[in-house]
């Protein structure tokens, strides 16, 4: 694991930080290695491989951050050229691996940051996201997952209404996962003193219990065919609960991987549930649950918003709209990534300092 740590400029950047250290380096604070986009291609492809639950978009957006920091050193461009093409290779990779390349552009921006879009970035963020698109699906024939909802209920306040409570219930689903991830990340550091083959070896023992203890494999991995089924069947009215444990367990004890699927299945499997539960279509709050579930997490709502719109082909934006701005704002200032930084608080409410990052913001919270 020494290999993925370097120092650049006497300072210490370390691949193990992931998307950590691409919003650093967004603002200026380390540098991705050229080397982060092999080693987190191979880690990924070996945490999926042995049934780690985790995604592809981490390793897609790390990999863009390492193809980034390489044009970087290459051209040797200034700070704030060197800013934007790290944020083209956020969107690259983003758009890549969703087939949503209008999201992507905008998902550069906008992840690395709260309250805050660089729109000097756009064109060369929206020109590398449809290039990673166009290159995954055109040049190498990829066909992307599709998630089709089938009914969409008439606008009326009650249903605006039901959106909104469903949309708090997702957004702190989100912070569930979130603070859980954290905590098992912290406490395995502690108990094994950042050593991480020996934190991989005791979370993978974890997860082969948990599977043992489940009877099933559908946790295991992507988990794209319970995601999938999910929008058109019921599913087991646990599985957001036990693919939050399985993904919290592989990423928080050093595996790697993408949070956004294992963040859609949560929010997918949860909407299937509780369809059990009000009288809405099942593929709208499957898809209600997937959209929200990530804004919260990620804290990127604008993105969110259109990856609804790219994902199921504009049907229920007012809805989505609503949903990705409740989620947005009632996750207060959690997420995945502890290195994003609050330009903007959420709300006045929240009594926030602005250029906090969400980490030294929940230090101040515990003290």
């Amino acid at each position: 694991m020494n290999y993925g740590k370097v120092f650049l400029n006497n300072t210490l950047n370390d691949t193990a930080k992931l998307n950590n250290l691409v919003i650093d380096s967004v603002h200026g604070k380390k540098e991705v290695p050229r080397r982060m986009g092999p080693i987190v291609y191979f880690a990924t492809f070996v945490t999926v491989l042995f049934g780690g639950s985790t995604g592809r978009e981490g390793a897609a957006v790390q990999m863009g951050g390492s193809v980034a920091a390489t044009v970087n050193k290459f051209f040797k461009v200034n700070r704030l050229d060197k800013k934007i093409l790290m944020m083209s290779g956020i969107s690259a990779g983003f758009g890549a691996a969703f087939g949503a390349p209008i999201t992507g552009a905008v998902f550069g921006m906008e992840m690395a940051a709260l309250g805050k879009l660089k729109f000097e970035a756009l064109v060369p963020c929206l020109t590398a996201s449809f290039v990673g698109h166009y290159v995954t699906t055109a040049a190498w024939g990829h066909k992307h997952e599709e998630f089709i909802i089938r009914t969409v209920p008439e606008i009326s306040i009650s249903t605006f209404m039901i959106v909104i409570l469903l949309s708090v219930i997702f957004s702190l689903i989100s912070v569930l996962y979130c603070q859980l991830r954290h905590g098992i990340e912290k406490f395995s550091e502690k108990l094994f003193k950042k050593n991480h083959m020996k934190r991989a070896f005791f979370g993978g023992i974890v997860i082969v219990v948990l599977t043992l203890i489940v009877r099933s494999q559908d946790y295991n991995g992507r988990g794209l065919q319970m995601l999938e089924q999910s929008f058109i069947e019921d599913v087991p009215p646990f599985a957001f609960l036990a693919k939050l444990l399985f993904t919290a367990v592989t990423l928080g004890t050093g595996f790697v991987g993408g949070e956004a699927i294992p963040l859609f299945f949560i929010g997918a499997t949860l909407g299937n549930t509780l369809h059990t539960f009000i009288d809405l279509p099942m593929s709208f709050l499957a898809a209600l649950g997937l959209i929200a579930v990530f804004c919260g997490g990620a804290n990127t709502p604008i993105a969110a918003f259109l990856l609804a719109m790219e994902m199921f082909d504009g049907k229920g934006l007012e809805y989505f709209f609503v949903a990705c701005l409740v989620s947005y704002l009632f996750s207060g200032h959690h997420g995945l990534w502890p290195s994003q930084k609050i330009y903007e608080p959420k709300s006045r409410l929240y009594n926030i300092l602005r250029a906090e990052t969400i980490e030294n913001v929940e230090k101040k919270k515990k003290l």
